[in-house]
């Protein structure tokens, strides 16, 4: 139509040809310069053009825009067109203006002037223009300049219905864009009564606005319940032919429903119990529908009468009050469990994991776990067999886990690599939650293991060896069960893990069976050392020494293994070390202080689970993981929770290589054993309850966070102060590094040092006392804004409140990106020093290029993917100015930095730059294609960055530029 409109004119006709004539890019450009000529030419003539020529050639630019031209005139004739008093004129004005004309731009007073008057004008059709044009730019000097006219012309008696439908769109619009410049007024009580209106038009709309207010201002429209109930109940209790105009497919009004249901959602279970029993019969007549034969075989009838039904179910869900209702609900979703479509499956398993909290209907939820297992191995679908596995696990208690662990460890085995380490740990905490044999746990977790190492977390073998410590009646079956594991030819590190570490505390319990003599168990590990990785030989070699005091019948051996080239000369620091000290101590030491250094582990003091908090972690707030803790029946945990280490509580304990990453200062290894496990990646959590380690900084060094990229002095503020230092050129620094100083000034200095991995990373920050005194209260905070808070995890270690002078603590942030972010957090830091108040605050170099994955791909595959962005709203572009020399490979350092592949011989031009990568968040992957065009000669860049979400395009662009 758009087009028809733009060549279709008695004067162009030539131009019709347009595309039939242009054969190539080339021929089309030259073609399409001629017609600007042509058009510009005919806008300043001295002949004023008449309302129809100045529409037609408005078009033409309109639609020269829109095959990918920049237009950079005819803007002013298109606003003169806004005072037309012929709608097609004003029409085109308009939609030029909604599509070209951007918030900055000079015309915006002449726009707001324009479109003032047709509000004012009480003409239905010029009003209803000028509010689309509003809805569609949704610009914040939109809001500003019309946020208080639009609810006026909402709520007024003598407002037409189609005006009242574009004013109710058009000022949800504004309020979703900038929320702040929407007053709150008389108007509310007055925009509640549209439910009420007779056209149903009115209230869809009016049904969308209150929705999304009452989210956040829920007292200001609590009075819309009754009349939302109200509303429902004449819908749902009508005939199809009662709502004809808004009957689809024999459905009355299934959009409205759906809002209004969701309004509903918004509130508890209404208190009037004249309303509250009207909404329960809106409720069931819903239900008993669902029931009755389809009055239409076609798709379309089915998924309406569906929409209606899932959100009256999850309405129900969402006051969960109604043991009858919720039971039905059960019923109902157990129909579509095996159902010929796919989306009603999966959306009948998602709905019933929610049921399966409820006390009212978790036994009406069990009654389907045979069609759930089935569904589990029989479904195509990954993302179905995933929800299948989320209802096994809501649904499961006492009287079913051994049915449902067994089932998901044998759907384990071939199950999709995305979901496996959720049903790893799904598996673990059943498995420790319904345990009534510790017996059957411990095999459990050991078939775990067997089954799918590779996404055994640390979480999950540290809470097994818990569990052992804690329980004597369990510690010689588990000595005994992983001894027989092991003898495999082929044992997951994991299973040496938790071997190593068992057999180091309990391998005399199995002792005296001359199949599993001392010198046997000895044997057994070590011939796994040589296969294993760092952390885990540290872990043996802990376990070799405890072998010493267990067993002093092999002492001789085992010196002798401590002795050898291969461990006091290994080329890895912590094990030559270990080595070291392990032979010296049990070389020294008399028996009774290798019996008190390296004595059984005490038992652990009760926590929760570390591997229920990964779950709930992994899959956010809200979801089965929480909603199960309100279920009737508990079980009460396992003893013991804490994570283990493998020495004496009394010893000191070992730093972990990511100790002193910045290599500030050493702190000596005191300690005869270490922890089950170094920490061998970043993204491996840290279980130390214990305040991080203070390494002295070394004497006469002025500097001992020396970096080429030190920051200048800043002035501490004696008083507390919201001022962020954004040390801005620091910052842009760490967008393509992750180490280095991120502030200094006379008292403090901080040094990072981070690892990203998809959508996980770890840093470590590092605080240097820079004085001869004392911090005391040493309190650092990372504040995430309201913003920023949905999009980032970020959990921090607390750090000792007292830094002594010349020392340096450590803190360590996990993060979490759950979605794309534009801000940075803040780091604030207070603490005082000769008695005065010290409060700072610098940005947190945790920028979205942080998870950012390279991919690599051929030419052919990277412009296939780079047309297949050209979206105008993919697309960001940047012509900028030179900031440091232009130097090819300091370019390309800084791009792989950036954390995209650079791509060798894929653009045509050598001496272009071409990247691609993948920024995974929690919720979705999103790939990103960037292009850097140097010009030598004029000292500029031309950046383009290409993504499926325009504001990480943006935000991407951002970041790059300031780093040429």
């Amino acid at each position: 139509m758009l087009k028809f409109c733009l060549w279709r004119s008695p004067s162009s006709g030539p131009n019709a040809a347009l595309e039939r004539e242009s054969k190539s890019k080339e021929a089309e450009i030259k073609r399409i310069n001629k017609e600007l000529a042509n058009i510009r030419s005919k806008f300043k003539g001295d002949k004023a053009l008449d309302g129809y020529s100045k529409k037609k050639y408005v078009c033409k630019l309109l639609f020269i825009f829109l095959l990918g031209h920049d237009i950079d005139f005819g803007h002013m004739e298109a606003v003169n067109l806004l005072s037309s008093n012929r709608y097609t004129e004003k029409q085109i004005g308009y939609l030029f203006i909604s599509v070209l004309v951007n918030s900055n731009s000079e015309l915006i007073r002449l726009i707001n002037n324009a479109i003032k008057n047709d509000l004012a004008s009480r003409n239905p059709t010029f009003m209803g223009l000028a509010l689309h044009c509003i809805a569609n730019v949704g610009s914040r000097e939109m809001a500003e300049a019309f946020a208080g006219e639009i609810p006026k012309i909402l709520v007024a008696g003598d407002t037409m219905d189609s005006v009242k439908q574009s004013a109710a769109l058009c000022l949800l619009r504004l309020y979703r864009t900038s929320p702040d410049l929407v007053p709150m007024g008389d108007w509310t009580s007055r925009v509640v009564h549209l439910l009420n209106d007779q056209h149903l038009g009115v209230v869809t709309a009016a049904t969308s606005l209150i929705t999304t207010l009452a989210q956040k201002n829920p007292e200001e429209f609590k009075t819309s319940v009754s009349l939302a109930v109200s509303r429902l109940s004449r819908i749902v209790t009508s005939a199809s032919t009662d709502l004809q105009d808004y009957t689809y497919y024999f459905v009355p009004a299934p959009w409205l429903s759906v809002k209004l249901l969701r309004l509903l959602q918004c509130y508890p279970p209404p208190e009037d119990p004249a309303v509250r029993g009207r909404l329960t019969e809106c409720l069931e007549t819903i239900l008993n529908k669902a029931q009755e034969p389809p009055k239409s075989k076609k798709v379309q009838h089915s998924n309406a009468k569906n929409a209606v039904l899932f959100e009256a179910i999850s309405l129900i869900i969402h006051h969960d009050s109604e043991p009858n209702l919720l039971v039905r609900a059960c019923n109902q979703l157990g129909q579509f469990l095996q159902h010929r479509e796919t989306n009603l499956r999966y959306l009948a398993l998602e709905s019933m994991c929610t049921l399966a909290s409820s006390e009212f209907s978790h036994e009406a939820v069990k009654t389907h776990i045979e069609t759930v297992i089935n569904a589990l191995k029989t479904e195509r679908d990954v993302s179905v067999r995933q929800r299948a596995v989320d209802l096994l696990y809501a649904m499961c208690d006492r009287s079913n886990a051994q049915q449902i662990v067994a089932e998901m460890l044998n759907y384990l085995e071939t199950a999709d690599y995305s979901i496996r380490e959720e049903i790893v740990l799904k598996v673990a905490i059943l498995a420790e939650k319904y345990a009534v044999d510790y017996t059957w746990y411990v095999d459990t977790i050991l078939n775990l293991i067997r089954i799918a190492g590779d996404y055994v977390s640390e979480e999950v073998w540290y809470r097994v060896i818990q569990i052992v410590i804690n329980r004597d009646d369990v510690q010689g079956y588990a000595a005994k069960t992983v001894f027989e594991a092991l003898q495999a030819p082929a044992c997951h590190e994991n299973l040496v893990k938790v071997g190593g570490y068992i057999l180091g505390e309990f391998g005399n319990l199995i002792a005296g069976d001359p199949r599993s003599s001392p010198l046997i168990q000895f044997n057994l590990l070590h011939s796994k050392f040589h296969l294993c990785s760092v952390p885990t030989r540290a872990l043996l070699l802990s376990t070799y020494i405890k072998f010493v005091n267990l067993f002093p019948e092999i002492k001789t051996t085992i010196q002798d293994v401590l002795r050898s080239d291969s461990q006091l000369k290994n080329a890895d620091v912590e094990l030559q070390q270990r080595a070291v000290e392990y032979l010296r101590l049990s070389t020294i030491a008399s028996t009774d202080i290798l019996a008190t250094v390296l004595e059984e582990m005490p038992p652990f003091p009760e926590r929760e689970s570390s591997i229920l908090a990964k779950l709930k972690k992994k899959k956010g707030p809200g979801t089965v993981t929480d909603l199960e803790e309100i279920k009737k029946e508990r079980s009460s945990d396992m003893n013991g929770s804490a994570e283990p280490a493998s020495v004496n509580a009394s010893a000191v304990s070992t730093p972990s290589p990511s100790a002193d990453l910045l290599g500030l200062g050493a702190a000596p290894l005191t300690n005869s054993a270490p922890p089950p496990s170094s920490s061998g990646s970043l993204l491996v959590d840290v279980f130390s309850d214990s305040a991080s380690a203070v390494a002295p900084l070394a004497p006469g060094s002025d500097d001992n966070f020396a970096s080429p990229d030190l920051a200048s002095s800043e002035v501490v503020s004696e008083e507390p102060a919201d001022t962020v230092h954004d040390a801005d050129e620091l910052f842009h620094k760490f967008v393509c590094k992750n180490n280095g100083v991120l502030f200094e000034n006379q008292l403090l200095q901080i040094g990072l040092k981070s690892e990203f991995r998809q959508n996980l990373g770890r840093m470590f920050i590092f605080y240097g006392n820079k004085t001869s005194t004392q911090f005391l209260n040493f309190t650092p905070t990372v504040i995430c804004s309201d913003d920023l808070q949905p999009s980032l995890n970020l959990q921090t270690k607390p750090v000792d409140p007292t830094v002594d002078g010349g020392a340096q603590v450590q803190q360590v942030v996990n993060i979490e990106c759950v979605s794309d972010f534009m801000e940075a957090p803040i780091l604030n830091i207070q603490f005082r020093y000769g008695g005065t108040f010290q409060n700072l605050s610098v940005k947190l170099p945790i920028t979205l290029n942080k998870f950012f994955q390279p991919t690599e791909m051929s030419s052919q595959d990277f412009f296939q993917r780079w047309k297949q962005l050209s979206n105008p709203k993919q697309e960001v572009q940047n012509i900028f100015k030179a900031k440091h020399p232009m130097d090819a490979e300091i370019t390309k350092a800084k791009i792989i930095g950036f954390g995209s592949a650079l791509l060798e011989e894929v653009d045509p031009n050598p001496a272009n730059f071409v990247g691609a990568g993948i920024i995974h968040t929690k919720t979705t992957q999103i790939g990103c294609l960037l292009r850097l065009e140097p010009n030598l000669q004029a000292q500029m860049y031309r950046l383009t960055l290409r993504t499926s979400k325009e504001a990480v395009s943006q935000r991407l662009c951002e970041l790059l530029s300031e780093q040429f």
